[in-house]
């Protein structure tokens, strides 16, 4: 008997009538023989609901509150969907995260899981239950209290269920079909991908790609998980996502390009070019939990250089509280801080082999009127930070210039 973890995303659930449809899908894998765990998260804007709520009431809630709040939205899903399964005569057991076995740290808002002890889920499936799970959530293995794993944690939660249970696939169920060359709503002709590779995707992921959270593509690629994201509206195929050896296209460059308008720049003016202040500076966030993503030092000139690097915007106060000083100690200029930028990834595991990407990219950008602030690469991504009021123009020349609403990307002389 097969293991099958479905996701269900607040788009899929977001209301009754949308909750009775995933019932129903369900039921029918439960119906096919499959051990089925299912995997929800909070119903439609519930989550940003919660959020305004808890911001009405104080400036800066306290973070273990603020998880106990707004873990509520998935157990009210998980709840609901069991009534909905009890209607179609299905089995079904609803298990908050610390019921489930999710483990996590203590980091309230973006917890990360440690290990999962799936026995009562485990127990459940074996009874003949649909489990249900509440996902973004998990307990604490130091302070027992409830956790939150972050926006687009359930994806987390179900691909580390999938690897626990040792389930054969963990079906990532959203409002799109599947994975795309690029965002539809900015390019039309973006097309569907049928595979891609983990590294891809955690690329695509980490750099605005929104279907799934980057977390649950390592937590995939780190224990094997085969992962499927398709469209909870319909019953076509959606993207694979699974060892590069298993992919159909392996003579593509380029596999899509993803944009992320919710990062801002940080720029530490006039530092003193010396070894150690770079290191302290970086060690002081990572103690704050900040994640920084690009990060640029300029040629030195008379001793000093400026530092800048990119942050999610949502850290941007914490991080000019902690800099502000740090600079003025160090005796810096200042610190600059830009929240109208945004970055555009053009990602693909063949462009390691192709030289002359990178080119094309800054030529498609350049044509388009597109200035480059900051470049970053990897062997299988070249990311820019440009201004945000130009993500639009720049996302599509640059899917135009590799042709990417073709059916393969392949090599071409001189690229």
């Amino acid at each position: 008997m097969a293991i099958v973890v479905q996701k269900y995303g607040g788009t899929s659930v977001g209301d009754t009538d949308r909750m009775k449809r995933v019932a129903d899908r369900v039921a029918r894998t439960h119906r096919d023989g499959n051990q089925t765990v299912v995997v929800v998260s909070a119903m439609g804007k519930t989550t940003d609901d919660l959020v305004a709520m808890a911001q009405r009431i104080s400036d800066a809630p306290p973070q273990r509150e603020l998880d106990i709040l707004l873990t509520s939205g998935e157990r009210i899903s998980m709840s609901l969907l069991a009534m909905a399964l009890a209607e179609h005569g299905v089995p079904a057991k609803s298990f908050t995260g610390s019921q489930a076995g999710i483990i996590t740290d203590a980091v309230h808002g973006k917890a990360r899981i440690l290990e999962i002890t799936p026995g009562r889920v485990q127990e459940a499936l074996d009874e003949g239950n649909v489990v249900i799970v509440a996902g973004f959530q998990g307990v604490s293995q130091d302070t027992k209290d409830i956790t939150s794993l972050g926006r687009g944690g359930s994806d987390t939660t179900a691909v580390a269920l999938a690897a626990a249970l040792g389930a054969d696939v963990c079906e990532i169920y959203t409002d799109v079909d599947g994975v795309f060359t690029a965002d539809p709503r900015i390019v039309a002709t973006a097309r569907k991908l049928s595979y891609v590779s983990y590294e891809e995707a955690l690329e695509m992921t980490a750099h605005g790609a929104g279907v799934l959270q980057t977390r649950s593509v390592e937590f995939g690629r780190n224990h094997g998980v085969r992962i499927h994201v398709r469209s909870s509206f319909s019953y076509t195929p959606g993207t694979w996502v699974g060892p590069r050896e298993e992919s159909t296209v392996e003579d593509a460059i380029i596999s899509g390009v993803a944009h992320d308008t919710s990062e801002a720049k940080v720029t530490v003016m006039k530092v003193s070019d010396q070894p150690g202040i770079a290191a302290k500076l970086f060690s002081t966030l990572a103690d704050a939990k900040i994640n920084i993503d690009m990060i640029v030092q300029n040629v030195s000139a008379d001793g000093r250089t400026d530092i800048s690097f990119t942050l999610p915007r949502g850290d941007t106060n914490q991080a000019r509280a902690i800099l502000e000083p740090y600079a003025e100690a160090i005796g810096a200029e200042g610190v600059l801080v830009d929240e109208n930028v945004a970055k555009v990834s053009l990602v693909g595991a063949g462009m390691k082999t192709h030289p002359g990407v990178a080119a094309r990219m800054f030529s498609a950008l350049s044509a388009a009127g597109v200035n480059i602030e900051m470049i970053s690469t990897s062997t299988i991504r070249v990311s820019v930070v440009i201004a945000k009021d130009q993500v639009e123009p720049a996302v599509l020349a640059v899917h135009e210039a590799f042709g990417l609403s073709e059916d393969l990307v392949v090599a071409e002389e001189g690229a």
